[in-house]
Formats: C-alpha cells, structure tokens, sequence
C-alpha cells in the first residue's frame, strides 16, 4: 500500500477575538494558506486533487463550503474541488485522515488538508444559535435525551468532571496553564515558529491590508504569573475552571499538503513526515472531553507501540484538565508534552486546530532531531482523532 507523507505545512499565527486577524474574511485567511503549502514545494498547483477544509462554524463567512470557496480565492485553478468536513475540535486533524487515505488508496496522489475559524466573525456556537433563533430547534433530539436522561451536553461541565475524576484542584490548572504560556513564550522568543507560520498583513476594519505584519501569537501573555491566572473569574463559582486555564479563543488557518510516492514523484518533493498511524474512536458525549485516553491507547496497540516510543506529543489544550489527565492515566512524560506551549497561550481556531497543531509537531520534530509524535484533541460529542507520524 502507498505511504502518505507530508511535504509542507503551515499556520497563520494565532489572533485574538476582536485582534489582529479580524480583519481578513476566513475564506482569505484559508486561500492565502494553501497558496503558501503549493509556494513550499515550487509545485504546479494543477497537481493538487482535493481540498480538505475542517471548520466547526459552518454560517456567514464560512458557510456554503468554506474549503471551495477558498480555493476560488487562492491561486489554485479551478478545476481543484473542495470539501468542508466538522469533526467539532477534531475538523482538520480528520481532514489530515481523509487526505492520508485518499493518498494511500492510491485514488489521490496530491491532497491538502487544513482548517480555518475566525471566531470574531462568526463566533463559537454561530450555527446552533442562527437556527435556535429561526425556530428550528435544538440539536439534541428525543430519543438522544432519553438515552442519557435530559442531560445537556457541555464542554464546559466536561472539563469540571474530568477535573474531579482525576482529583485537580484550582491551582493544579492554574500551574499547567503558566507552563502554557512560558513554553510559548521560550519557542517565540528562540524562533521555533518562525519556519511555520505564515505572517499576514494586518487588516483595518474595511479589510485593507496595512503594513503591519501579523507573526506572532496574539494570545500569549508575555506578563502571566501564577498569581494573575488565579485572580481570574471561574466559570462557576464551585468549580476549577476559568478563562485563564482554559483554550482562547483564536481566528487562524492552517494546512499541511500530503501525498503518496507519486505524488512525490509528479511534485519533486522532499517528505518532512511520513503518517505512521491514524486512529478515531467515540466515547462518552457526557463527559466529552476525556476521549483522547482511550484513543491513544488504542492507537498505540494498533500501532504495536508504546508511549515511551514517542518523542514528543501534542495533546490540545481546549481545557487544562485535558492534558493533565492525558499524562497522568497513561503515565507521559511532561517534558515530551506541547513543548512549544499549547492553546491555552496559542489560541484553538476550533477547526483549524487540528493541522494547527501538526504543523507545529512536524516542526518541533525536524527542530530537535527527534523521529516519532503523537498527536490527539478531544471533541465534541465525545469522540478523539489520534495521529502518529514519523519525521524523515
């Protein structure tokens, strides 16, 4: 069977709601990326089969298939399709799947995935809240209250309880969120994001580009303490979570280009990484969050290996209890764990997280000599994509 490797990969860097990229409409903010995954290589942008798009808010902007109409806005020709998949958190990290398999069943030779969400301009929760709106009801059906007795799926409630199984208290995700930001703010300051982000010119509010180059993440507080991230409200007043020790909100798009040993062949191309292992399962919607455990360990028995064999994993931040639990059950390793800072500092543009985040692994892999990552997200309805690739 054809391999899938990957042969470019990039991201924009993370903006702020209200920040820095809300400026640029999410379909410019894809196009731009996939102009940049074709420029890497010098390929023929005729070459490329499919675009694979992962985005969780599918309204306004970024509705009526977002991927094709960033290909119509890029400098791909025409006849390259698009496609727009939701995979909640997990979008782009399925679209890496889907590309990978259509590349190694051989119907594919060139195919790129990413995602895009501009959570300024067409903000979380936009499609349930357009249609609650016009009265068409809740995604919740009956016969899905039933099963799991009226409860009202949230992510937010996902993360108190994870917090408690794994016994975290206030101060536990409070720590793990400054070394968020302090591993963000050690790779900026030492350029490891500097291959893989594409800067953007800033956008005034009538969309024209200024100057100013937009090239650094715009969550990371360079001035966070211990004691700012504690003074901040919880979310509920006797839980643990609060918007310091969990993910920001973020606009950003990313992307990777993979293919097979023809495509290879056809682009004249060196592989950064080869895809070594894919796994998606589904877990409990109610709890949500805590997918990812199984996940891995499913992946890496199906993969016949084991976590020490794993250089370096990104775990994403939606919620700081997330990780801490990933590494707690299955006994990582902290120092292999987001090494370059996670979304709680980055930002977690939703469905452009998934290729965000592999874009910074393929990196930190080639940065520190190192050969395999892991790569998983929790998602929403309870689910976990896990991705384990190898860097050549």
């Amino acid at each position: 069977m054809p391999e899938a490797y990957i042969v470019s990969a990039v991201r924009t860097a993370g903006g702020r709601r209200g920040g820095r990229l809300s400026g640029w409409h999410p379909v410019e903010m894809a196009a731009r990326v996939l102009d940049e995954l074709v420029s890497r290589v010098d390929a023929d942008p005729a070459l490329v089969e499919d675009v694979i798009l992962g985005c969780v808010g599918q309204a306004g902007e970024q509705s009526n298939n977002v991927a094709r109409n960033a290909v119509l806005a890029s400098g791909l020709p025409e006849s390259v399709p698009g496609t727009s998949i939701d995979r909640q958190c997990g979008s782009s990290q399925q679209a890496v799947h889907f590309a990978a398999q259509a590349v190694m069943s051989g119907t594919m030779d060139v195919v790129i995935a990413g995602g895009v969400e501009s959570m300024t301009r067409v903000p979380m929760g936009s499609p349930s809240i357009l249609a609650s709106k016009a009265g068409m009801g809740y995604y919740q059906s009956e016969s899905i209250n039933r099963r799991y007795d009226n409860v009202v799926f949230s992510q937010f409630m996902g993360a108190e309880m994870i917090a408690k199984k794994y016994g975290f208290s206030r101060e536990d995700l409070d720590r793990y969120a400054l070394q968020s930001h302090q591993r963000a703010i050690a790779a900026t300051r030492a350029g490891a994001f500097d291959a893989e982000i594409l800067p953007l010119k800033v956008r005034n509010a009538e969309g024209v580009e200024t100057d100013d180059l937009h090239k650094v993440d715009e969550g990371i507080r360079f001035e966070a303490t211990l004691e700012s991230i504690g003074s901040v409200k919880l979310l509920e007043e006797s839980g643990v979570i609060s918007a310091a020790n969990a993910s920001q909100i973020c606009d950003g798009a990313t992307g990777v280009m993979i293919v097979n040993e023809r495509g290879l062949k056809a682009l004249g191309a060196k592989p950064l990484a080869r895809i070594h292992h894919m796994t998606v399962i589904g877990h409990d919607p109610v709890i949500m969050l805590e997918a990812p455990l199984p996940a891995t360990e499913r992946a890496l028995k199906k993969a016949g290996m084991k976590l020490d064999d794993i250089d370096l994993y990104e775990v994403n931040e939606a919620f700081a209890p997330v990780p801490l639990a990933w590494l707690k059950a299955l006994g990582g390793d902290n120092e292999r764990l987001n090494v370059n800072g996670g979304a709680i500092a980055l930002g977690h543009p939703l469905g452009g997280s998934g290729t965000k985040l592999m874009t910074t692994l393929v990196h930190a892999l080639g940065a520190r000599g190192k050969r395999y990552g892991l790569q998983t997200m929790c998602e929403g309805g309870g689910m976990a994509n896990v991705t384990i690739i190898e860097r050549l």
